[in-house]
């Protein structure tokens, strides 16, 4: 039997990566599948069970953490990408969550263009910061680019969120696709997100789970179904968390339950 020192390494084209075993990648194929807003809530639900919480926004051209929370730091991931900052530095504590934050650049398209060896050095840094915390969310852009391939190279746990939509339930099994194939040791699971039902909502894990199983020959487990809820919107309109603001809608509720499953 492999000893996990003997297990392989994640691989880039730059050689062999350290990960984070408690850095959450939460990716998605497609946008719009309310990956950031399950980012957040996702955080905030790891904070109130007594986590100490960081929340990376990860989406180096389309920030929008900050955004959906109301902020306005003064400090973000631009200043780290300058050279002015270290991660640590930049990091802000949102208070009405009782989690840290390093902030985007929300519409700076120039971090995207990142080159190779400076998403390295920002990777291994991540890392480094992670020992600090029990856990790190880290919310990646939309797609597949190599920003975002590089980056949840990171992470311990990669979180693909999906909806019943088939462009994205196309796009996610792509993700996982492309994870399991650059590091088969990688746990990856599934949130099904906006679902009618709980039942709907396994329908379209099942459809994820079969095409993994008849191509991969790989099974991602799913870690939870988050029914459709129109609290969401509301709290997403009001810059406010759902779970601050209706803690017993069925959104909130089905957030706390994928947050015992990790813990």
């Amino acid at each position: 039997m492999m000893s996990p020192a003997d297990k392989p390494r994640p691989t880039t084209a730059s050689g062999p990566v350290t990960k984070g075993a408690n850095i959450l990648a939460i990716a998605s194929g497609k946008g719009g599948v309310g990956k950031t807003w399950f980012s957040v809530t996702l955080a905030h639900g790891l904070s109130r069970m007594g986590q100490k919480v960081l929340l990376f926004d990860a989406d180096l051209g389309l920030a929008n953490v900050d955004i959906q929370l109301g902020l306005m730091p003064q400090r973000d991931l631009g200043g780290v990408i300058a050279g002015r900052l270290s991660l640590a530095q930049a990091k802000i504590h949102y208070d009405a969550g009782n989690f840290d934050i390093i902030a985007g650049r929300s519409g700076s398209g120039s971090l995207a263009t990142l080159p190779s060896n400076r998403l390295q050095s920002l990777g291994t840094e991540l890392v480094q910061l992670s020992d600090s915390y029990d856990r790190v969310v880290m919310d990646l852009g939309a797609g597949l680019d190599r920003t975002v391939r590089m980056l949840a190279a990171r992470a311990g746990k990669i979180i693909v969120v999906t909806t019943a939509e088939p462009t994205s339930l196309t796009d996610a099994y792509a993700f996982v696709k492309v994870a399991h194939q650059s590091d088969p040791n990688c746990e990856v699971s599934i949130v099904v997100n906006s679902a009618d039902s709980v039942n709907d909502g396994r329908k379209t894990y099942d459809t994820l789970r079969k095409a993994a199983m008849n191509f991969l020959k790989f099974e991602p487990k799913l870690l939870g179904i988050i029914r459709r809820d129109r609290k969401v919107i509301e709290s997403i309109r009001n810059q406010s968390p759902i779970l601050s603001r209706y803690p017993s809608a069925p959104a909130a509720t089905d957030v706390e339950a994928i947050v015992d499953t990790l813990l």
